[in-house]
């Protein structure tokens, strides 16, 4: 028997299709070890040595691996081929010899698309493995571990509130933060523009102001109303003749099929989807046969798959669309062992695969592959310039039009920043002519400051400038959400208070380390690995040498004197010039003190040198521009007319909130975020704290249905079932009919917690090795998933969303390994606890049992 192992159970599924009986293929789940999250897993002082760990969430599929290794006469490592695929290869292989399970013949094998042809190619062409790319693979490994597990602590312990710091992750990050900064800095001007409504033979058309008082007109010259409305006037007045006609033919040529960064930069921009969500539904794609590997920075397609797109379009459209010769696109890759053919369909006459949005991406990725083979379009774009019969004032029309589609016809590329296009039919014009003028318009406009990044932007800003790899991207960015270092709003990212205090923290104590061109040239050096170009230990111990001692150095300073430098360094955004020259860091409040930069508990404020007599602060996000909010301290609201207390509108960890009264018996409510700020008083106050609001009585159950603020949003609530309300007005405004119908509705859709059947959220599939079908549900205490014997809670760091069929059947898996609930539930009883306590001994036993167990396991 041969052993083939891949990484999921839908690849392998797939594969054991295409081979004979004597294969058996297994699934790996992806990497089945880890260097632990704990200081030593990498040792300098030993030439960077590496202790390796199971994961313990492998352990029953490792057994399963181990078990027919030891039957199997050949093992046959069929992972992904690139430098992720080889190590996982490289970490069955060690681990199996390891176990003394390991066949005396091992194979490694590789295919770019999971298909019979592909595949049965691949098992005839069988090589060792690749110990460069696994040296490229322990060399970025250990490299992201010592930045993550030395500079960590630093921050704990010099930057409150600080979570981490990664090798790419920062750089990342730097770069929202700086566009945060561009944003901030940024002055708009004002300028104006001309425009008149023409008309010729019956057709309108717009032409623009180009010419004022016999110059030539830049954007910004119109500066104010006043000079645009003497240009309007100008125009108004003048008589308008056609002086030259000028038309020039345009050739646009269809973009190279998807790398793994285009695909999730056009995927972001046309569909709307995270990087993390393409490489999740383009990994089921291939995994399912349908498109190539789709991690990959190559652009070029294997010679029969151009000649089938080629007669796919010629199936599709006419002759004209297949250009006379194949177009053959070169790679930027470095490095050849990881440069693969560019993602593309595994066949072009398969229209459609799946639904949703797998059925949205592969339809992207076709239509992308099939562009990339055929004719150019071709256009023509036409400038017509009119000028008055003084000659001191001109205007012109610009039209583009389109004479042959060529691939425009199948597709065209999105754009980050969609600006205005020459793309308006223009009328038959002549030399000579007179066009009637309608009307003449002049506009208002400011300049705009750079757009904040999106996912799509960010990733091709990250390829431009070298930082990560494309199969990274995904990754890196969730980490910066997961952190809470960034959030995205309408698609962009906003930099949160304790990324940017990071990034500064980063910026003043590691610059060298979160520079763009050293981080890119550790990136090439990686590639110089994977390529068999540099040692990996070298690289390692030129970076140890520099970054060590610097991390020593920071961590001997005190954290008032991390505080103070920081305070220098942040100035410009914290304490901005102001425009009459007053001091910027004078204290508002008193007048004396001066504001600085303070550390505290939960992170970073500014304050007054006058504490404790002047209590002035303000938070650290609000930096110091001009609408930079005041935390004025306590602002007391008024009296509440039924206990005679104080309101008080106060600032705490968790934002504002109001307060009635004194000390521990005082009631608190927090401030709703929807709530407006600017009629924020007394009567919304006395709202807020009124809460929980009684509704009514239920029709039904006579119970009282109740309306309130809860952690997670308003919330109406009877008799132990829930449901969600839209606003914080719905809390006081809400009736009886609208309360039953939202209740009934949360208990039918099994969002509340009523006790009728529940609803899936979602159907994952069936369980690839028990054929149940596998149920996402919101359950009392969060997500989880069943098969309907074993249920299993989602983790916090798993997204619900974005949850695969194969994480699901592995949480299914490892719940059932542990046996049913009920056994912890007997362990934890307080009765039994009492009732051991004559036999300490016996119950010690298990306890040490389980300690050894997993020392041995490790």
């Amino acid at each position: 028997m041969q052993l083939v192992i891949v990484e999921s159970p839908a690849k392998a599924k797939t594969i054991e299709k295409y081979l004979g009986s004597d294969f058996k293929v297994l699934a790996s789940y992806g990497h089945i070890r880890d260097l632990p999250p704990k200081d030593g897993s990498v040792d300098p002082d030993d030439g960077f040595s590496m202790i390796w760990q199971p994961y313990s969430d492998k352990t029953k599929q490792l057994k399963a691996i181990t078990d027919e290794s030891k039957k199997a006469t050949r093992l046959i490592l069929a992972t992904d081929p690139d430098r992720e695929g080889e190590a996982i290869s490289w970490h069955v292989q060690e681990v199996l010899k390891k176990r003394k399970a390991l066949p005396e013949k091992v194979d490694r094998v590789t295919f770019n698309a999971i298909t019979k042809a592909a595949v049965t190619e691949a098992m005839g062409q069988p090589r060792a493995l690749d110990d460069d790319l696994i040296d490229a693979y322990r060399a970025r490994r250990a490299l992201d571990y010592l930045v993550g597990f030395t500079l960590s602590p630093v921050l704990w312990r010099k930057l409150p509130g600080a979570k981490s710091a990664g090798r790419v992750q920062s750089v990342a990050l730097k770069l929202i933060v700086e566009r945060e900064r561009e944003i901030e800095a940024f002055n708009p001007e004002e300028y104006w523009s001309v425009a008149a409504q023409m008309e010729q033979a019956g057709q309108a058309f717009e032409a623009r102001l180009t010419i004022h008082q016999g110059e030539k007109l830049g954007k910004m010259d119109l500066a104010s109303e006043e000079q645009a409305n003497v240009a309007k006037t100008a125009v108004e007045q003048g008589l308008f003749t056609v002086e030259t006609v000028e038309t020039k033919p345009l050739t646009r040529n269809p973009p190279p099929p998807f790398t793994t960064s285009t695909l999730q930069q056009e995927a972001a921009r046309k569909l709307g989807y995270s990087a993390s969500h393409t490489m999740r539904i383009a990994q089921q794609l291939y995994e399912d046969g349908a498109i190539t590997y789709m991690r990959t920075d190559g652009v070029q397609m294997d010679g029969s798959a151009i000649s089938a797109a080629r007669k796919a379009i010629s199936d599709r459209y006419d002759a004209s669309y297949v250009p006379d010769k194949p177009r053959i696109y070169k790679s930027k890759a470095k490095n050849a062992q990881e440069a693969h053919e560019a993602i593309r369909p595994t066949n072009f006459t398969r229209d459609t695969v799946g639904s949703g949005d797998h059925a949205k991406l592969y339809s992207l990725i076709l239509k992308r592959a099939m562009a990339s083979q055929m004719a150019a379009a071709r256009l023509e774009r036409t400038t017509v310039d009119m000028l008055d019969g003084t000659g001191q004032t001109g205007l012109r029309a610009t039209g583009q039009v389109v004479k042959f589609p060529g691939f425009l016809a199948l597709y065209e590329e999105g754009r980050d920043d969609k600006r205005d296009e020459d793309g308006g039919l223009l009328p038959a014009i002549s030399k000579g002519d007179s066009p009637a003028k309608k009307s003449v318009e002049a506009s208002q406009h400011f300049t705009q400051p750079p757009p904040r990044y999106s996912e799509a932007s960010l990733v091709k800003k990250m390829e431009e400038l070298g930082i990560g790899r494309p199969s990274t991207y995904a990754s890196i960015i969730k980490t910066l959400k997961d952190r809470a270092y960034v959030r995205i709003e309408k698609n962009r990212f906003f930099a949160e208070e304790s990324g940017r205090l990071l990034t500064g923290f980063l910026e003043r104590f590691f610059d060298r380390y979160v520079a763009y061109d050293y981080t890119a040239g550790l990136e090439e050096e990686l590639d110089d690995v994977s390529g068999g170009r540099a040692e990996w230990q070298k690289i390692l111990e030129a970076f140890w040498h520099d970054f060590k001692p610097k991390t020593a150095e920071v961590m001997e300073k005190l954290p008032s004197d991390v505080t103070a430098e920081l305070d220098k360094f942040l100035e410009p955004y914290l304490f901005p010039k102001k425009e009459d020259g007053s001091d910027p860091r004078l204290c508002p409040r008193c007048k004396e003190g001066k504001l600085a930069l303070r550390g505290g508990r939960f992170g970073a404020f500014v304050a007054c040198s006058n504490y404790p007599e002047c209590k002035f602060t303000r938070r650290f996000a609000q930096g110091g521009g001009a609408d930079a909010g005041e935390d004025e301290g306590p602002q007391e609201l008024g009296i509440d007319p039924d206990t005679d207390e104080k309101v008080t509108k106060m600032v705490g960890r968790f934002g504002p909130y109001v307060q009635r009264g004194e000390g521990k018996e005082a009631k608190r409510s927090s401030i709703p975020k929807d709530v407006p700020q600017e009629d924020f008083g007394l009567e919304w106050a006395l709202k807020l704290l009124s809460l929980p609001r009684e509704v009514g009585k239920h029709p039904e159950s006579g119970e009282i249905v109740t309306a309130q603020i809860g952690r997670y949003g308003p919330y109406l609530s009877h008799n132990g079932s829930s449901a969600r309300l839209e606003n914080t007005m719905e809390v006081f405004e809400i009736g009886m009919n609208a309360a039953v119908a939202k209740l009934a509705d949360a208990a039918k859709n099994g969002k509340g917690r009523g006790r009728g059947r529940q609803e899936p959220l979602k159907i994952l599939g069936k369980h690839p090795r028990t054929e149940e079908e596998i149920k996402l549900m919101d359950g009392r205490y969060g997500p989880y998933v069943t098969d309907g014997t074993t249920n299993a809670s989602l983790p916090k760091t798993v997204d619900k969303d974005e949850l695969t069929l194969e994480e699901a059947a592995q949480l299914i898996d490892d719940r059932a390994a542990k046996g049913p609930a009920k056994k912890r539930r007997k362990k934890a009883a307080p009765k039994k606890k009492a009732a051991a306590k004559k036999k300490p001994a016996a119950k010690k036993k298990p306890a040490t049992k389980k300690k050894a167990a997993a020392k041995s396991e490790s």
